[in-house]
């Protein structure tokens, strides 16, 4: 059900692979400290869709872009979620996480910007690798 006081809803486009919520990134997208605990997500002009009424099956779609830089720094305390019966393990660092992002809607003059990236912070972020399924040894 579409809340009552929706304005924006803003998402990527479902792929041609049936893939939702997911975007290409280059290799100049993302950039790692030399150490590795530094991880830098930075994408401009991301084609997504302005859906006020979605998930209505008959929201009608607005082009629209999203920029959007995102920080990760690792901390020194480690983590590790594991479940052998579900073949998933993760294991990493708890980390720090900032974003800023901007949206733009050129065909109804509409824009937004969040707070600068040094304003921003997070309850949960962790860092690291994750193996599931074949790629799982206990």
């Amino acid at each position: 059900m579409v809340p009552a006081n929706q304005i924006h809803d803003f998402h990527s486009p479902i792929s041609p692979e049936g893939l939702y919520w997911v975007t290409p990134v280059s290799s100049s997208g993302i950039t790692f400290s030399q150490d590795g605990r530094t991880v830098v997500l930075q994408l401009k002009d991301i084609p997504i869709i302005d859906q006020p009424r979605w998930p209505a099956i008959d929201a009608e779609s607005t082009p629209a872009f999203l920029d959007f830089k995102l920080v990760f720094k690792s901390t020194e305390e480690p983590v590790k979620y594991e479940d052998a019966s579900r073949q998933y393990r993760f294991e990493g660092f708890k980390a720090t996480a900032q974003l800023e992002a901007a949206v733009r809607v050129p065909s109804i003059d509409f824009s937004f910007k969040t707070d600068p990236l040094e304003n921003s912070s997070c309850d949960f972020a962790v860092m690291g690798t994750e193996a599931n399924g074949k790629y799982y040894q206990s």
